[in-house]
């Protein structure tokens, strides 16, 4: 049973509402794709609206790819917007001038498709389904692990408290959401047992966050809660941020994420950026977008650098989406629509 009342929603809520918006308002000051380089020449101007965790992973990759234009004699300059999957789409459908997004979840891309803002057939714009790299739910806990957290089960235990974001707006809320009721469903629970096991879960849940890097402060710095779940790049932020006073737990089966990257065809026609969109995601695939994109602990899809990197991203039992509940579509639908199975968890 949880009580509504003891969730506090954090205070990082009202900048995923309002960012957008003032992004939204400083773009539509920039005059076009041609900003000053600097040097009396054009840049193009990109924006890249993402999801919470990947301030630095974009940061990088953003260098590189403009290092690799220059030496093309091409200027790029690239802005970044980051906030709550969810929140995000909404705010590109609403009007923000992204020219590419880069998703927590097939579904939020999707929901783009279906406002007319992206193509249809997205997914096949780019290798691997536009999927650049994958990720995965991982727990974080306290050093020495004093709770003695090893798997799903053992977090419904007395005395621990869970940090995860709120599945209604998170990319991450809903990826734990969905691991943790397939870690019964897929183990020989029944659907009556998984609802059981996610409503004790969030009963320990003191603080929904919106996005993930609002969870990974409640956790990290604030210090509330004892098991953190989140993705693994951000897990191993988490520990290097934390000096030794975190540790990562990897539990025996969990989901696979999948950030997919697509182009926003209304914005790039409209600006004029669509080769230099093109090129900049095509840059994820390189071999120095994939060894930066496995630098910050996100599974780079192609298989022979991931291997490179082998002892960095353990092999998981890993189940889709599809494995649960047929489909993302399906996932919001039955777990994270309005009445779904998350609001019931919260009614009770």
């Amino acid at each position: 049973m949880v009580s509504r009342g003891r969730v506090r929603v954090n205070a990082c809520f009202l900048w995923a509402v309002l960012l957008p918006g003032m992004l939204l308002a400083l773009a539509g000051c920039s005059g076009g794709t041609g900003v000053s380089d600097g040097a009396g020449g054009t840049a193009v101007s990109l924006l890249n609206v993402s999801y919470d965790p990947t301030r630095e992973l974009w940061k990088d990759l953003n260098g590189a790819f403009a290092k690799s234009e220059a030496a093309a004699g091409r200027t790029v300059q690239i802005r970044q917007s980051h906030g709550a999957s969810g929140s995000q789409a909404r705010a590109v459908i609403d009007g923000l001038e992204a020219d590419v997004v880069s998703l927590a979840l097939w579904l939020d891309t999707d929901q783009l498709r279906q406002a007319g803002v992206v193509r249809e057939g997205w997914e096949q714009g780019f290798a691997n389904r536009s999927l650049p790299y994958t990720s995965t739910i991982v727990f974080v806990v306290r050093k020495g692990n004093p709770k003695g957290v090893k798997d799903w089960a053992d977090l419904v235990q007395d005395g621990i408290e869970v940090i995860t974001p709120n599945p209604k707006t998170s990319g991450n809320g809903k990826l734990s959401f969905l691991a943790a009721w397939g870690s019964v469903s897929l183990s020989g629970g029944s659907e009556s047992d998984a609802r059981d096991f996610v409503r004790k879960l969030y009963a320990r849940v003191p603080v929904l966050d919106t996005g993930a890097r609002g969870a990974t402060t409640t956790f990290a710095q604030k210090g509330l809660g004892d098991v953190h779940l989140t993705w693994e790049s951000e897990a191993y932020l988490e520990l290097q941020e934390s000096g030794g006073a975190l540790e990562l737990v990897y539990p025996s089966r969990s989901i696979l994420a999948e950030p997919h990257v697509a182009l926003v065809d209304r914005v790039v026609d409209a600006r004029g950026t669509r080769a230099v969109a093109q090129r900049y995601l095509e840059f994820l695939y390189t071999r120095e977008g994939q060894e930066l994109i496995a630098k910050h602990r996100y599974r780079p899809t192609d298989l022979q650098i991931l291997e490179a990197h082998r002892a960095d991203f353990p092999a998981l039992n890993l189940f889709r989406v599809e494995d649960v509940a047929g489909g993302w579509k399906e996932a919001q639908q039955k777990f994270f629509a309005d009445g779904g199975e998350f609001d019931r968890i919260y009614e009770k």
